[in-house]
């Protein structure tokens, strides 16, 4: 009998787990951040990613080395700020190029821009025009706030790799 009742116990215990996973796959239980009543809000679509910069024949693995061909390409390093975690932090190595014009960056792209005397490297989660012509606006990924627009003049570096 004992014995019986602790089969018994398992297998509800396992199907209780099997439905709780089921059930919460159908549930979004990521709610929006809220400060003080404030919702943080932003239009960065969700699955944003950078885009592909690099292409598959651009990259070539050898046993000892891996070459990855990108033209006028520098290697960045990056400030203990924590506004780009988990993405990358202080220690990390960054490769990134010098964007040509404004269709070079979309949503979803890291790019790096002057502010100030400050080099900030953050995300963009919009692109639009107004009078003065296309901006960018950027938001750390671990921020509350976005930067405000950032303008093309002002954007030195597009990123197009982290090497962790």
């Amino acid at each position: 009998m004992e014995k019986t009742k602790t089969i018994f116990t398992f297998i509800a215990g396992f199907l209780s787990c099997i439905l709780l996973v089921y059930s919460l796959s159908y549930v979004n239980l990521e709610k929006p951040l809220e400060i003080g009543g404030l919702k943080q809000v932003s239009t960065l679509s969700e699955g944003t990613s950078p885009s592909d910069v690099i292409s598959k024949d651009q990259i070539h693995v050898y046993q000892d080395k891996i070459v990855i061909d990108i033209e006028g390409a520098s290697l960045s390093s990056y400030a203990a700020t924590g506004s780009m975690r988990p993405v990358f932090d202080e220690g990390h190595n960054g490769i990134r190029i010098v964007p040509k014009n404004e269709d070079q960056i979309s949503v979803g792209d890291i790019i790096s821009f002057k502010r100030g005397e400050n080099l900030i490297v953050h995300r963009v989660v919009e692109k639009g025009e107004d009078e003065n012509g296309t901006y960018f606006v950027t938001k750390g990924d671990n921020n509350l706030q976005s930067d405000g627009k950032v303008y093309f003049s002002d954007i030195k570096y597009l990123t197009v790799g982290v090497l962790y």
